[in-house]
Order: structure tokens, then C-alpha cells, then sequence
């Protein structure tokens, strides 16, 4: 479209319709791509606020021949959610539970509705939606009714048609339609078309389907049978958007069971768990779901085999639905290689949660031996057979993708007779396209051999739907076509979608990527040090739009605070996408649409663990402003905390600290600093400590040497041979290299105590504490002889230049300590967790990176590891706090929650991310996302904590918000441990 031309239809949306009208750059790039390998480019998007609205937006659009998308959470993942003119996003305003009648047993809702909202009010009448796709903590219920989703309880409570009653519909041509049973309240122009289409085709339509339970492909032209009274809603349900939108849908629920248990059945191999499947029917579960060790190598909780089967049932009470499910386990014991029944809520959520991340996890193949993973696509998503021939049906399709020269790990509805799977397809070059179409015509001839439907879940949109002559035969194609034209004769509606469709090699997302690797700073070793094949990662299924923290997790704190798409995880990389492809946003680098989306990323890494294929968007905005800011003024605040480090070491050195903090307390001062710095005028400038921890350790050893008859102990600050009381070597003269005890020596283990920034001239207490655990402990602590610095800071700000100089000096200092094979213990989880990833990542040239990454543990990992015997003091203490987001992510926190318990400490801390992330909430413009962050879990456990609860926090940005956010002081389990010692 011309720019004069998307310039008056945006015009003219903006007089017709009440909610949002959106063309600008970033809009339109977050719009171009769902979950599938497909991209098309809108021209505006458009978020309506109610009926009225969509009929408005209509309206402009067929006077201007503009085609309209409807679109939930763009996780569709055949293509069929991408946009073509003006998208319309139902997931701002039009989220409605209009009504809810647990009599009737029935609610009606609006389509931008997210499916757990739904089933969450339901559950408050013991009731739920049946159908629950594992994306069912963000998609919407339009996008379930156009798509005809199932999920894994589809075995019990069927699809979405299934499940829905009366649909409230405009067309393009903007007719009102409530479609359900009977075609008596229909216009007559489409009540007399329908009524032809069926009549003249009765035995084509009787005779034409498959027969299974997960028949998705096409039109559902059957349904307008005589004999099932013209069901119009079961129709247009699974129409992909093509036919009418809905605006209003009325949706049956089902009796949700008080209780449920699951059997995980073990199989020597995926053949014999799907020959297996469809026998578990008769005992009345809710789901069988199916996968192979291909997938879930390494999860914890499975029984032995090579494949599983997860079995649900249900029952009036725990006993009974653990008695069925081992009734389950009895039946199938013959054929299995082992079993495990799980009653406990907590463990099954665990176990579900293998299966629901499948989607995004199948999208990255291990191959042994190798560091980096390789690329897999959708495109054959979810082909469905019938029950009985799903064994035979999947080593046909293995075979076929080993005769094409393809990998890919199926998984998914077993007792459905219905597969996911993610291929390795090679969509970058030619051949490999060619090698993808020419694989997909033969799966579809084996699809139909086998009796089955080419989609049995996801529907056909761009993927398929070329392909369905294969499986209806011509003259039912053309049936669908005439459907379509008698709904939409002006082919308004998603076009290229069903009817008439577009090649299945067309539109791919990856067309437009630079086909050479970018050049970058970080090494990116899961993706071949590809910046492309990174951004690639997210494939869109968007677990980073959940609304609310799931457990123990963090991904994505600025999406839950603002609710908007740019804010996610998959919206950063879907611009980011846009960007190396050059179409929509154009200013690479110097992009401000992807500049202002990365500015509300705390960094917080929650995505490189939560994230189901790993996307690093911490990493990536690092990368994105380094390029940036190259050659040009930064942010104030990138001077100012992105050379914290530097600052803090001058005040140290000039004895500048009481100084500083007096100036500090001077409001007039304060806020002139503030301003200067880029600092949020709200926030409280931290107090600088009056002795740093390494000053602290120097006078330490100083003073045991004085007292071992050593004199002034002027040498390093370092641990050598001679051992002395309380763990601390004699200091001699310094030699030209610091000399480390060697790994073994001594009857005490080794360790050196990293003196991070914020633990150094912060908070010094903290390292204080740690040395006094570590040597109660048994451990002899060293610290570094010279200034160590993990980087973070300029990393954050995307000053990789200088943090790669400053971990470089670092790793000069550490090489001793490396040489000595000695393990480095971290306290603050940000700094740690950089030493671990960024620091290996921009050094990757030099080996010392990932020697230092390989031997930094965290405090409670090295009691763990190296004090495996000592006994922590007892607390016996509730507490609450935050787990540190890095730690979450990279860290891993199983060793802190089991030194807690042996200490006494009893909770949980809070997921989710206190909001302050290092410079994040320090900086001007970010306090309120900030404190809506910390609102989120952290500050309401505070607040309803007990008086006596210990407050935990490890991360020294966790403790800050705490303190100016809540008043309340928090302490580092090292200082919490250290005072019991006492």
C-alpha cells in the first residue's frame, strides 16, 4: 500500500473506530509473524473495543478493498494469525467474560478472553473449559474458536467445536450473524446459499470426512448436515478467521473432577507407547499425552523407558482418582517398562510442565558432541490419524524423515492419534525449501494413507492448506471455496487462508534475513555465533505474555506491568527480526522502535531459563545498544551507574565515602546529582560503606601476620602456604605473581572469595558474614591481591568495549587462582551469574573465560560442594524475600532452598523480579514499571510477613528496593548464617 494511501485509511480508522488505531513502525513489525515459519507485513493494526467497533473497522476496510486479520495471541502456529492489511488485536480491550451461568452451564465471552481467565471464573462453580492447548495461560478463546484448538484433555472433552454453542459473527460485508444450530435466524441470502451448498452435495458431505476425533483440516462442511440440524457455529468454528468475525461466543463448560492424579507410563520406545495409547480409552481418562526420550532427556520424575505416556484421570477425591490412576498402571504394566503415579498437585504441575514447554523446546535439537543446538520449524505440526494406527503411522513418518534427511522429535496427543513435531528443515537456502515441499507433499500422501487429517489441532492457514486436494479430493476443495465465497464474496477475510490458498513456500519469516552472520560482540555459542540464528530462537508460542508469575519463575516482568506486546520477550524479538530484515524497520542499529522497546527490559534473564528455547533478551538489548550508542553520546545513566565500578573505587582510594554520603543526605545536592546522573528523582542515592570489604580483609591479614610474629604483613592479600588461624595465609613480601595455595594443600579446602562491587563498597557486611561461614565451615578463604570486576555493569549498558577491558584485567589478576585450580565463590547472584555467561561470552578467544566461568560457584553451592559434612547453625526462622532473577536464570538457587531447610528457614521467597535490576530502576523514566514489578510478589509477602520473619534477599538490587520501597532491611543468608555463629 502507498504511503498516501495508509495514511487515509489510518485517517480514516481513527474517525470510525473508539479503540486503539496503531500504523506507526513498531505496530506494524510486532503484527507480522504468529508462531509459525510464516511472515506477512500488515498495514495498520487495529484494537476494537467492542462490536460496534470490528463493524466500523469493517466497514473502512471494504470501502477501500483492504483484506482484515483477526488475531488473539498470534500463537498459531500454520501462519494463519499473520497479517495482511489491517490486523485486528481482540487481546487489548475486548477480553470479556460477559456472563457466566453455572446452571445452564454455559458463559459467554468476548474473543480476546484469555483461556485460563475462563477457566480460573468456571473453577469457582467447580467448572472448566474443556479444550486447554499447553499455550492456555495466554491464548485467547477467538483465536481457540478459529483455529478449533483441543489441547491435552480433548480425549475427555473433544475440541473446541465441541464445546461451543452460539457464535456472534460480522462479516466482511457486514452482516450480523448469530450462527448455532438451525439456519432459520440467518440473512436470507446466506440461509438460502447454505441450504444449496448441502442440499445438492448430501453424500459428498456424508462420505467425504475422515472419520477420527482430531479432524481439523478445512471447512467443517459436514456439520450442515440435515441429521445434525445445520450446526452453524460447529461450522464456522475452525475457520481460521476467513469467513466472518466473532465478536460474542457462547461456550459450554464442563464439571471439572475435584481431584486428579497422574499415571507416567514407561515404554521401551515411542512405537510401543502410540501402539499402546489408544488402549488406555476405555478406562476414562482425561488426557494421554505421549513422549520420547528424544524430547525430555534428562527430566527428572520419569519412570525408566525410552517413551512415555501421561495418563490423567479424575475422581470425587484424592483416593479415588489415585485409585484410578494405578488401575491405569495395572492394565498397562505388561507392556511397560516402568511406572510412576503421582497424586500431588505440586508434582504433576512439574511433570505437565515438560509437556506444555514441548513446543518451544522441540524447536532446538541436541546433538551430542556439539556446543550449539540445531534449528527446528513447524510446518507438520500436527497431522492426527486414528487412534489405532498411530504406532504404524510413526515409524512411517520416521522413515520419511529419514528418507528426506530430516530430524525431528514427535510428541503429543497420543490417545488422539494426533502428533506435534518440530523438523530441522532448512528454510534459508533453496534447496532446502525445495527438500521442505517436497517433504510435505509426501507426508501428506502418507497422512491420507493412513485414513488421516493433515492438521488435527492447529488448522491449515499458509502451512497446509495447499495441500488439502490430497485429502478431500478436488470437488470437496471446491465446496470450500464456494463456502468461503458465499461468507466473504469480496475475499476480505485473511485471504490466502483455506481457500484459494498460497503456496506453502511462500511468506516464510525467514526470506528476508541476512544470510550472512552479522557482526557482533557477544559469541553466541548455542547459535554458531549466528545474531540471526539467536533472534531466530523465539518461534512465537509467547510463554513470556503469561499475566502472572507461574511458581518459582520471572519471564517477563515488564509484560505483566504494561500488558503490551512490545514489552514481551517474543515482542523485543519479533523487532528485533524486523530489523535485520530491513522492510519494515529500517534504521538497523539505530533503530528507535527497537531502542524504546529494549528500554523497559530489566535485563533480568528470566527468559534464558524460563523461556522454553532459551531466547537471552538481556544479552541481546546488551548487543543492541553497543551498536546503538557506537560513536554517539549515551544516556546519562550509562556514565553514571554503567561506571559505577570506577566511581566507587575513586571514592574508596580518596577515603571519600563519609564525604560523599553527607552530600547525599542534602536534598538541593541530591537531586542535582540525580539529574546530572540519569537517577530516577524518586530513588534514595545508597549509602557508600565508611571501610570496603577488601580494606577490611587487608587489615585482617595484616593483623594475623602481626600476630604470628610476621611483622607488617605488607604482602598481598592472599592465602599462602603457611597456614595461620582462622584461615588466613601468612603475609610475606609480594611477589611479582601472587602465589595460591596449591588446589589440595592443607587439610583445608581452598576457596577465593570474589569482591564484587556492590559487596565491596556497598554493602561489606556481606562479605564480612561469608568469610566468617566459610571458615566455620572448614574452608580457608583467599581473596583477589588487585580491583577484580565481573563487568556487569558496562554490559548492561551495552559498553562491551570497556567491559571486555575490564574483564581482561580481571582475568590477569585471576590467572594464579585459575593455574591453582582453586573454586571461586560468588555472593552477589548479578555478578556471579556474569562471570558465568557474559564474561566467557565476550572472551570466548580466551580459555582463562571459561576456566573462571567453570569455577565459580555461588555461597551456598560451595558449602555444598566443599563443606558437604558441616552443619549450618540452627535459625528456625520463617522467612520471605526475593530469589535473585540471575540466580533464577543462570544460577539455579536448589542448593540456597536446601542450606535454608538445614538452617531451619522455613517459606518460600518470592518469584518474579523485585523491579530494581541493577541500573534498571535506578534510571530516570523507569521508577513506576519498578515499583509495579516489586508490587507484583515481593512487597505484598512483606508486607504480610509475620513479625520475626527473616526477610532474605541476596541480590544487593533486591535489598535496596526493599529498603526504599518498603522500609524494611533485608540480609544476605551469608549475614543471617554469620549471626548465629556468633
Amino acid at each position: 500500500m502507498a504511503d498516501h494511501q495508509a495514511d487515509e485509511l489510518e485517517q480514516a480508522l481513527r474517525r470510525a473506530v473508539r479503540g486503539d488505531v496503531s500504523f506507526d513502525t513498531a505496530s506494524r513489525a510486532l503484527m507480522t509473524m504468529d508462531a509459525s515459519n510464516y511472515r506477512r507485513v500488515p498495514d495498520g493494526v487495529v484494537a476494537p473495543r467492542d462490536a460496534d467497533d470490528v463493524a466500523a473497522a469493517l466497514a473502512v476496510c471494504r470501502e477501500r478493498g483492504v483484506p482484515v486479520v483477526a488475531r488473539g495471541a498470534g500463537t498459531s502456529i500454520a501462519g494463519q494469525a499473520t497479517g495482511l492489511g489491517v490486523v485486528l488485536d481482540f487481546t487489548r480491550h475486548m477480553r470479556g467474560i460477559v456472563s457466566l451461568d453455572p446452571e445452564r452451564r454455559t458463559a459467554v465471552v468476548q474473543p480476546g478472553v484469555i483461556l485460563d481467565d475462563l477457566r480460573t471464573a468456571a473453577g469457582a462453580h467447580g467448572l472448566t473449559f474443556g479444550p486447554d492447548p499447553s499455550t492456555h495461560s495466554r491464548c485467547t478463546l477467538g483465536g481457540m474458536i478459529g483455529n478449533n484448538s483441543c489441547g491435552s484433555h480433548s480425549v475427555a472433552w473433544g475440541t473446541t467445536a465441541d464445546n461451543v454453542h452460539e457464535l456472534d459473527v460480522l462479516t466482511y460485508g457486514g452482516e450480523r450473524v448469530r450462527a448455532a444450530q438451525g439456519l432459520h435466524d440467518l440473512p436470507a441470502r446466506l440461509r438460502d446459499g447454505i441450504r444449496s451448498l448441502a442440499g445438492h452435495h448430501l453424500a459428498l458431505l456424508r462420505t467425504g470426512f475422515p472419520e477420527l476425533p482430531r479432524r481439523i483440516s478445512g471447512y467443517a462442511l459436514d456439520e450442515l448436515l440435515p441429521e445434525k440440524n445445520a450446526d452453524l457455529a460447529r461450522a464456522l468454528t475452525g475457520s481460521e478467521g476467513t469467513l466472518g468475525v466473532v465478536t460474542e461466543a457462547t461456550v459450554r463448560l464442563v464439571e471439572a473432577p475435584a481431584a486428579r492424579a497422574l499415571a507416567v507410563l514407561g515404554y521401551p520406545d515411542e512405537s510401543a507407547a502410540a501402539e499402546a495409547a489408544h488402549t488406555l480409552l476405555p478406562y476414562g481418562p482425561l488426557t494421554v499425552e505421549g513422549m520420547a526420550a528424544d524430547l525430555v532427556a534428562g527430566a527428572s520424575g520419569l519412570p525408566k523407558g525410552g517413551a512415555w505416556l501421561f495418563v490423567e484421570v479424575g475422581g470425587a477425591t484424592r483416593e479415588e482418582a489415585l485409585s484410578r490412576a494405578q488401575e491405569v498402571a495395572r492394565a498397562a504394566a505388561e507392556a511397560t517398562t516402568g511406572h510412576t503415579v503421582v497424586a500431588d498437585p505440586a508434582g504433576q504441575r512439574a511433570l505437565w510442565r515438560v509437556r506444555e514447554d514441548a513446543s518451544g523446546t522441540a524447536t532446538r535439537l541436541r546433538i551430542p558432541g556439539r556446543a550449539d543446538d540445531s534449528e527446528a520449524w513447524p510446518g507438520w505440526e500436527d497431522c492426527a490419524v486414528p487412534p489405532p494406527r498411530l504406532g504404524a503411522y510413526l515409524r512411517d513418518f520416521r522413515a520419511l524423515m529419514a528418507q528426506h534427511g530430516l530430524r525431528g522429535t514427535p510428541y503429543g496427543h497420543f490417545g488422539d492419534g494426533c502428533i506435534h513435531v518440530r523438523i530441522d528443515f532448512d528454510l534459508l537456502t533453496e534447496p532446502g525449501i525445495r527438500t521442505f515441499r517436497a517433504f510435505s507433499s509426501d507426508l501428506a500422501d502418507l497422512v491420507v494413507t493412513h485414513g488421516g487429517s493433515l492438521s488435527g489441532e492447529h488448522g491449515d492457514g499458509l502451512a497446509r492448506a495447499e495441500l488439502l486436494p490430497r485429502v478431500y479430493g478436488h470437488e470437496m476443495v471446491g465446496l470450500f471455496s464456494r463456502f468461503k465465497d458465499l461468507w466473504d464474496p469480496e475475499g476480505g477475510l485473511n485471504p490466502g487462508v483455506l481457500a484459494r490458498p498460497q503456496r506453502l513456500d511462500q511468506n516464510l519469516r525467514f526470506d528476508p534475513l541476512p544470510r550472512r552472520p552479522v557482526d557482533v560482540e557477544f559469541g553466541y555459542p548455542h547459535d554458531k555465533g549466528d545474531f540471526s540464528a539467536a533472534v531466530r530462537r523465539c518461534v512465537g508460542v509467547a510463554k513470556c505474555r503469561n499475566e502472572s508469575v507461574s511458581g518459582s519463575g520471572v519471564m517477563c516482568p515488564s509484560y505483566r506491568v504494561t500488558g503490551e506486546e512490545k514489552h514481551s520477550t517474543r515482542g523485543r524479538a519479533r523487532l528485533l527480526h524486523e530489523m535485520l530484515a530491513g522492510e519494515v524497520v529500517q534504521d538497523g542499529w539505530r533503530s528507535e522502535e527497537v531502542r524504546d522497546a529494549l528500554d523497559l527490559c530489566l535485563s533480568c534473564k528470566g527468559c534464558r531459563s524460563d523461556c522454553p528455547v532459551g531466547v537471552d533478551m538481556a544479552t541481546y538489548k546488551a548487543e543492541f545498544l553497543h551498536h546503538h550508542y557506537e560513536g554517539r553520546m549515551r544516556p546519562a545513566a550509562h556514565y553514571s551507574m554503567g561506571w559505577l565500578p570506577v566511581w566507587l573505587r575513586a571514592a574508596s582510594r580518596l577515603r571519600a565515602a563519609p564525604a560523599a554520603n553527607a552530600l547525599a543526605g542534602l536534598p538541593p545536592l541530591a537531586a542535582l546529582a540525580k539529574r546530572m546522573g540519569g537517577i530516577a528523582p524518586q530513588r534514595d542515592i545508597p549509602e557508600l560503606a565508611r571501610e570496603p570489604f577488601t580494606r577490611w580483609w587487608r587489615e585482617r591479614v595484616r593483623a594475623a601476620a602481626r600476630d604470628a610474629g610476621g611483622g607488617s604483613g605488607s604482602g598481598p592479600a592472599l592465602g599462602l602456604p603457611a597456614r595461620l588461624p582462622g584461615g588466613v595465609g601468612r603475609a610475606t613480601a609480594a611477589p611479582a605473581r601472587p602465589v595460591y595455595p596449591d588446589r589440595e594443600a592443607g587439610r583445608a579446602r581452598t576457596v577465593v572469595l570474589w569482591p564484587d562491587t556492590f559487596t565491596n563498597h556497598l554493602s561489606p557486611s556481606v562479605g564480612r558474614s561469608a568469610v566468617a561461614v566459610l571458615e566455620a565451615a572448614g574452608l580457608r578463604v583467599v581473596v583477589p591481591p588487585g580491583p577484580v570486576c565481573c563487568g556487569l555493569t558496562w554490559v548492561s549498558t551495552g559498553q562491551l568495549d570497556r567491559a571486555r577491558a575490564v574483564m581482561r584485567r580481571t582475568l590477569d589478576v585471576m590467572a594464579p587462582a585459575l593455574d591453582a585450580g582453586l573454586p571461586v565463590v560468588g555472593l552477589e547472584p548479578s555478578c556471579t551469574a556474569a562471570l558465568r555467561t557474559d564474561l566467557p561470552e565476550l572472551l570466548g578467544a580466551d580459555p582463562r573465560a571459561a576456566r573462571l566461568a567453570e569455577s565459580v560457584s555461588t555461597f551456598a553451592q560451595a558449602l555444598e560442594e566443599y563443606a558437604p559434612d558441616w552443619q549450618p547453625p540452627k535459625v528456625d526462622r520463617p522467612v520471605v524475600g526475593q530469589t535473585h532473577c540471575h540466580q533464577h536464570a543462570v544460577l539455579g538457587d536448589a542448593a540456597e532452598r536446601r542450606l535454608r531447610e538445614r538452617a531451619g528457614l522455613t517459606g518460600a521467597l518470592s518469584g518474579g523480579c523485585c523491579g530494581l535490576a541493577g541500573n534498571f530502576g535506578f534510571e530516570d523514566g523507569h521508577y513506576d514499571v519498578s515499583v509495579a514489578c516489586a508490587e507484583e510478589q515481593l512487597l505484598p509477602s512483606v508486607r504480610a510477613a509475620d513479625p520475626g520473619t527473616e526477610i532474605l534477599a541476596d541480590g544487593y538490587s533486591c535489598r535496596t528496593q526493599l529498603t526504599q520501597l518498603a522500609g524494611r532491611k533485608s540480609r544476605h543468608l551469608a549475614e543471617v548464617l554469620a549471626e548465629r555463629l556468633r
